[in-house]
């Protein structure tokens, strides 16, 4: 039985984007349901190289189907200029539960771009009014396409603002989506302003306002990923109706940490998890609510769930590249 190299060509290719929603959107409610284990992400700090690695193991349940496996990821900022190199680059091991099998070994950084912009529009589809149609951008870094993308699948998005201090990445987004959408370049207010916000940026000092924020954008905070990180100010986190992904993550290195840690924002702030929204066991947007965010940390069990659907499409795609990774002396 032959293993399966997939290549971030690969991964794009197999990746259809309407169903690693669904498919996020069941790993969310098996992680509301206990239908999942996720040992907390560990980290090797490397302060030598300015750089870390982080595992994320899962193992998910969803009605006819479960998956198992790891993904591998790093962070190393001085990469692209002294290595040519991405400051994050991922490998996915995917895993058959039944035995232990690995199915196949994925690039996890198209991966992660995928599934982290499917659960911003699991998120908006449960929380953001239901006639948006325009949506905001803060960062155009690779993160940015999929935001676009995935929630273009859940709402009628006809208007993007994307903003950035790199005039050249803002160009290169609205070159790559004029066709589709009226994309333009705008400040961090006027895409605050819009049905729905997206921050993707590695900021640690918060750069959109209260003032900023329209009176009933949903916001999706997925850029802080580590301790220090915080996009978005104070005052829009206690205003808002606050939903998070995990709490154990969230509140050591997600949007919230910041505040929480100082003693800003506790527990009472915050509203629920997006798995309870998505089970029925908290409610999503409502009449009365204004102003939402979703505090994104990346869950394991997102990774699972799209490399799930990434290897289901291999085989019709006829890509990838099979290797015999365990060898045929087996006892």
């Amino acid at each position: 039985m032959d293993t399966l190299l997939l290549n971030q060509d690969a991964v794009d290719e197999n990746t259809q984007m309407d169903e690693v929603i669904r498919a996020v959107e069941d790993a969310f409610a098996a992680y509301a349901l206990g239908n999942a284990q996720m040992p907390a992400k560990s980290y090797i700090d490397l302060p030598q190289y300015n750089g870390d690695f982080r595992s994320m193991p899962a193992y998910m349940e969803a009605d006819d189907w479960d998956a198992a496996g790891i993904k591998w990821v790093n962070v190393h900022p001085n990469n692209p200029d002294d290595f040519d190199l991405p400051t994050v680059m991922g490998t996915m091991v995917y895993s058959d539960p039944e035995n232990a099998f690995p199915l196949a070994i994925m690039d996890g950084t198209e991966l992660t771009m995928k599934r982290t912009g499917a659960a911003a529009a699991v998120a908006t589809d449960h929380l953001a009014v239901e006639d948006a149609t325009s949506l905001g951008i803060v960062g155009a870094g690779v993160q940015s396409y999929t935001q676009l993308e995935a929630i273009a699948e859940v709402r009628p998005i006809e208007e993007v603002v994307v903003s950035d201090l790199d005039e050249e990445a803002v160009a290169k987004f609205i070159d790559y989506f004029d066709d589709d959408f009226d994309v333009r370049a705008g400040s961090i207010a006027e895409a605050a302003s819009c049905d729905v916000l997206s921050t993707v940026t590695p900021v640690e000092t918060p750069i959109v306002s209260r003032e900023d924020v329209g009176e009933h954008t949903h916001i999706n905070a997925m850029g802080a990923d580590a301790e220090g990180k915080h996009e978005l100010a104070d005052e829009i986190l206690l205003d808002s109706k606050l939903v998070i992904d995990d709490h154990a993550q969230t509140t050591h290195s997600g949007e919230i940490n910041v505040p929480y840690h100082e003693g800003v924002l506790a527990d009472d702030d915050i509203d629920a998890e997006l798995g309870d929204i998505v089970v029925g066991e908290s409610e999503g947007r409502t009449e009365t609510d204004g102003v939402s965010v979703f505090d994104s940390t990346g869950l394991a069990i997102q990774d699972v769930a799209a490399a799930h659907v990434v290897y289901e499409h291999a085989d019709e795609n006829d890509n990838g590249y099979p290797f015999d990774l365990i060898g045929s002396n087996v006892e």
